[in-house]
């Protein structure tokens, strides 16, 4: 890697410069504006090469520079949405960094409405906040636009319906390339509307088979799922790499991994035990084992090149795109029992209360006593107590189980690899208890919110949908995981050492007068002028106890949250109530995290796979890429998890079921299954022939005649007309038919009314109100 010379910009230098400069930054101006000599300019060219590798900046059209995962001052971009507020949005047209989603650029038009999806315009550019302003300098000929869609027949004719289900259109088939109706294809649009045609490029199968709505995720948002010869070879090389010396041996510790039924690869280990030392009575020791990936990945390597343009593996139903070479993220790194496997270990110190003393971290080996799923861990501890003493200690009921709730004797190491689990599992409840304590005092965020699982069979068809069940299990893992990562933040900040934190700031004072104006149509109190802490929402929740409404008004806290991202800048993690936070424990997946391990090797001194000197000095930039690259799995997942649901429901087209609307619009309202999930739209026009009034503050629909009204949270029952797999969108229809306008389950008229803004507005409510 090219040494930076005395004389010559510092890589920070750089990027301010191209952010800041009034003209299209490239190798000339850079020079120009830090007056480099000749030879500096030689310097300079391998410099801005090392930047475009390392992902800090990617060239323009014209070589231009710009700061990766931004835009050029000038360029071109096309017109990708027109919302409801008449709003245009834009994307760029060139768009090739690599695992960075192409962001969106609200279009500042002289003549509203000039501008239509799928248009072309030159553009200057701006950042403003935190988001993109265009403003359009010319309209260009129009170019082909790739859509992501399926063939449907219709009166001997191909038409192309998109899988995007924000994407109202069709188009006609030019060429279908040899596709067939029903086979999910990529096309090119051509043509000025309304006479945009298809022409089909690729084809890709059958987008009902098994296993195909994942495909139709990765596709769409351009998820990397191949690696490339050089890193799988480079992973086949290291996975063969001995452990090394100078590990400690912790072998002899029944150390043992609890995670998810299916999951595909295992991060974490734990283990506790009570402290035999009399300036910690009553408290434990705790290590928290995570795989040492940083010692298998090292930084410049081709699998790290590849790990950073995934930023984070993403879990399908049906599959996982892993962000390390399978022979890595579920082999070698993965801590399986009874293998030696390297780990770096965070030994903790835990009072009785529940406060972290004191904390260490060494490079290890282990060897994992078993693999657990939760439910097992559950059924073991559930099994030595009675079902009475195991209700009401700590959060979701812990056992009270009085071997438990004291120091148990030291467990026996197993000698067939899983030995005697009760013994191995009571000290971990016990200590857990310890730090569910501490986690009580701290009053974190507590939104009991069901995630959605969904059961294939082995041949990958759905065998079901439902939510995932909450144990005492999962809490336990999740406090362990958390004590490590606090550790390992403080850690690095004794060290005076980068730190890639977690961050989720407080919620804005626009979201927090949102939440107040809907909790206000439930008759729930909220002051704006408070300060607010995690525990002003949990108090809000307990107020309203087991009223019908709480999962909802639950879904509307989170909404009011901030989205957590990474940064070297340490504002606090909110939502955990914790003032410096960071991910450490699960490195196979999470790109974060690995860098938090480099770190510690670095401060620590633990060997070889430490943080390079220009990784720590660009901190910034690579948070923002993989927070980008988080939100992009995040989505490929839950679109993904939306279609499964489509097509389950498919087959219960027709079909009146129990609802809960979670938004409302002036076209209609989204509505999902209850117990199930998927959002569905139930379109105003077929509410009835009657005129309903949209109340944006209330977030409700009244008809001007009936005075029926249909309102965020509001549960009632609905016909669902159409569940389409492909998109996974969902329409609904009133249960008579269409047009024939019902009042929600009970038939009940509206029981009070609301002033709002001057006017009234009427609210029906099912079940409890408090």
């Amino acid at each position: 890697m090219y040494k930076p010379k005395a004389g010559l910009p510092t890589r920070e230098q750089i990027l301010d410069f191209i952010a800041t400069s009034d003209v299209p930054a490239g190798k000339r101006e850079i020079a120009k504006g830090f007056g480099l000599s000749a030879q500096d300019k030689i310097g300079l060219k391998a410099l801005l090469k090392d930047m475009a590798d390392e992902g800090l900046i990617d060239s323009a059209p014209g070589r231009a520079f710009h700061k990766m995962g931004g835009i050029p001052k000038v360029t071109v971009l096309r017109i990708a949405d027109v919302d409801d507020g008449g709003n245009v949005w834009a994307v760029p047209e060139r768009w090739e960094a690599d695992g960075v989603p192409p962001p969106r650029l609200r279009v500042r038009e002289r003549k509203r409405g000039a501008l239509g999806v799928g248009e072309r315009i030159l553009a200057r550019t701006e950042e403003a906040g935190n988001g993109w302003i265009a403003h359009p300098m010319k309209v260009l000929a129009p170019a082909s636009e790739q859509v992501l869609g399926v063939l449907r027949e219709e009166a001997g004719r191909l038409w192309l319906t998109g899988v995007d289900k924000r994407e109202r259109r069709e188009f006609a088939v030019a060429d279908a390339g040899g596709a067939a109706p029903g086979d999910l294809v990529l096309a090119e649009l051509a043509g000025k509307p309304p006479k945009i045609a298809a022409r089909v490029v690729q084809k890709l199968g059958d987008p009902f088979a098994a296993r195909s709505f994942s495909l139709i995720a990765i596709h769409k948002l351009g998820i990397p799922d191949v690696f490339s010869q050089e890193a799988l070879d480079e992973a086949e090389r290291v996975s063969k790499l001995p452990l090394g010396e100078g590990r400690e041996d912790l072998r002899d510790l029944p150390i043992v991994a609890i995670d998810p039924e299916d999951a595909r690869d295992h991060d974490d280990a734990v283990w506790a035990e009570a402290d035999d030392d009399p300036s910690n009575a009553g408290g434990w020791k705790a290590i928290v084992a995570i795989a040492d990936v940083s010692f298998y990945v090292r930084p410049k390597s081709e699998v790290d090149r590849e790990a950073r343009r995934r930023g984070n593996s993403v879990y399908f139903p049906d599959r996982v795109v892993p962000m390390l070479p399978e022979i890595l993220s579920a082999e070698v790194c993965s801590l399986k029992e009874g293998a030696d496997r390297a780990a770096l270990a965070c030994h903790l110190r835990i009072g009785k209360d529940g406060s972290l003393k004191s904390w260490r971290f060494t490079r290890a080996v282990v060897r994992i006593a078993a693999n657990l799923a939760y439910e097992e861990a559950q059924a073991i501890i559930d099994a030595s107590s009675p079902p009475a003493l195991r209700e009401g200690s700590g959060e979701g009921g812990a056992a009270l189980d009085p071997v438990v709730s004291q120091p148990a004797p030291p467990p026996t190491p197993p000698e067939d690899g899983r030995g005697d689990m009760l013994s191995v599992l009571q000290p971990l409840w016990a200590c857990w208890h310890a730090l569910a304590k501490a986690r009580d005092a701290r009053a974190p965020l507590d939104l009991d919110l069901p995630e959605r699982r969904v059961v294939l069979d082995e041949q990958g068809r759905i065998m079901s949908v439902s939510p995932r069940e909450r144990l005492d299990a999962h809490r336990l893992i999740e406090d362990y995981m958390i004590a490590a990562n606090v550790a390992a933040a403080k850690a690095l900040e004794a060290k005076k050492a980068p730190v890639m934190y977690r961050i989720h700031e407080p919620p804005s004072r626009e979201k927090l007068a949102a939440l107040k104006e809907y909790l206000e149509t439930f008759e729930v109190p909220f002051a704006l002028g408070q300060v607010v802490r995690p525990a002003t929402f949990n108090h809000i929740i307990e107020r309203i106890g087991d009223a019908d409404f709480r999962p909802q008004v639950m879904e509307q806290i989170l909404r009011t949250q901030t989205q957590a991202y990474y940064a070297p800048g340490n504002h606090g993690h909110f939502g955990l109530s914790l003032g410096s936070y960071a991910h450490f424990t699960s490195p196979i997946r999470r790109y974060a995290d690995l860098l938090v391990h480099r770190s510690l090797v670095s401060a620590y001194g633990l060997g070889e796979g430490g943080l390079p000197a220009d990784d720590a000095a660009n901190m910034e930039s690579v948070g923002e890429i993989i927070s980008r690259l988080e939100r992009r799995a995040m989505e490929a997942e839950r679109d993904t998890t939306d279609r499964y649901v489509a097509a389950f429901l498919s087959e219960r087209v027709g079909q009146v079921m129990d609802v809960r609307i979670t938004g409302v619009t002036n076209f209609g309202f989204f509505a999902t299954v209850e117990g199930i999930g998927g959002d569905g739209l139930m379109p105003v026009r077929d509410l009835g022939g009657e005129y309903f009034r949209f109340d944006e503050g209330a977030r409700t629909l009244t008809g001007e005649h009936s005075g029926d009204v249909f309102a965020q949270g509001q549960t009632l029952e609905l016909r669902l007309a159409e569940a389409n797999p492909v998109s996974g969108a969902l329409r609904f229809e009133m249960p008579e038919g269409k047009g024939a306008a019902q009042p929600p389950r009970g038939g009940r008229k509206p029981v009070r009314e609301i002033k709002r803004r001057g006017r009234p507005t009427n609210i029906r409510h099912q079940g409890k109100r408090r």
